[in-house]
């Protein structure tokens, strides 16, 4: 009896304890550390605005040095264009290693453009240098070497060390038509990028380096052009895209970008960036809204393999040479889309 009795205490001691010690609650999920995300703005019109006279303004209202205005939106990182031989200046060697020390200073990321070209280069034109405008193909190849570094050279000596260079700019048919135009002779333009990657890893080796072409909804493009550039074994580490919705068209658009990036992680085993983005500056909450979500669906890629967001040219107001997908209003300051990049 005492056996049982004895039994059934140990029985309901144990219940007891059971019942009166604390439920396990699962503890939350550590949050990602999103450091390595870049918030940027290509800002590579900022020194011709200065130079002309234009101001910036804080939030609040306060004048204040347009980097600095940025940063207060949560920007990190920018982007600065190089065009060979510009007219002004504007965009050339000197005007780009100045703004970079800029933003250095700043505490800023920098991404270096090269365009290739004297103007701009995009889908629709990729024209050559005046200075290279005899170059056989083989000769191009070497311009695009030595420019590259040439410029990495001096940035470097100015104490900037490129996050990301661009081999290349929207370069959807390649590059230096007609030697580098992809359509006609993908080798070709293959061996411009891997002329420009060569010179990346040989002059700065912590700098990543950038194919870019835009429509980031595409992925018929895509698919050709990376399967190209695969095919001829060129060395680059990130597949970055451009993209310009509508008001109409965007969250359509982006979910379209979202498949494509995804594809290209898995296709080509590629980080991925988004280089440019913009949208009517009339249409801020809108852009904010859109700003969110491609950051959103950039960040969501698996294995942290989507790199950052950036805006082009957000600083431009009053339709600065006649652009109009700005995200200043027209009394300098920060639209409400800029608060798209804050946390």
């Amino acid at each position: 009896m005492k056996k049982i009795f004895f039994a059934a205490l140990l029985l309901v001691s144990i219940d007891v304890i059971s019942c009166t010690k604390p439920l396990k609650v699962d503890e939350p999920p550590a949050p990602i550390d999103y450091s390595y995300f870049a918030k940027g703005a290509d800002i590579g019109w900022l020194s011709e605005m200065e130079a002309a006279g234009v101001k910036f303004y804080l939030s609040n209202g306060t004048e204040a040095d347009c980097i600095t205005v940025l940063k207060s939106k949560g920007i990190n990182s920018l982007r600065f264009r190089v065009w060979v031989d510009p007219v002004g200046g504007w965009c050339g060697q000197a005007d780009v290693v100045k703004m970079a020390v800029r933003a250095k200073n700043a505490g800023m990321r920098v991404m270096i453009d090269f365009h290739y070209s004297d103007f701009w280069a995009d889908p629709g034109k990729q024209n050559k240098p005046k200075a290279w405008l005899t170059y056989n193909a083989l000769e191009l190849n070497q311009a695009v070497y030595t420019h590259t570094k040439t410029v990495l050279t001096a940035l470097l000596n100015a104490g900037v060390v490129p996050a990301w260079v661009q081999i290349g700019n929207e370069t959807n048919d390649g590059m230096l038509w007609e030697e580098g135009r992809a359509s006609k002779n993908m080798a070709q333009f293959a061996a411009m990028v891997s002329a420009g990657s060569k010179a990346v890893r040989e002059t700065s080796a912590a700098s990543k380096v950038i194919v870019h072409i835009s429509n980031g909804y595409d992925n018929a493009m895509f698919r050709w052009m990376f399967d190209g550039l695969t095919a001829n074994k060129v060395d680059y580490d990130i597949i970055a895209m451009s993209l310009y919705p509508t008001t109409n068209n965007w969250s359509t658009l982006t979910m379209q970008c979202l498949n494509n990036m995804n594809d290209m992680v898995a296709r080509y085993n590629k980080d991925i960036m988004i280089s440019e983005i913009g949208m009517d500056v009339t249409a801020a909450a809108t852009c904010k809204s859109f700003i969110q979500d491609m950051i959103a669906k950039t960040k969501s890629l698996a294995n942290q393999r989507g790199l950052g967001v950036f805006y082009w040219e957000p600083q431009c107001y009053n339709s600065w040479k006649g652009y109009t997908l700005g995200a200043f209003d027209n009394t300098g300051k920060p639209t409400a889309a800029m608060d798209g990049f804050m946390d």
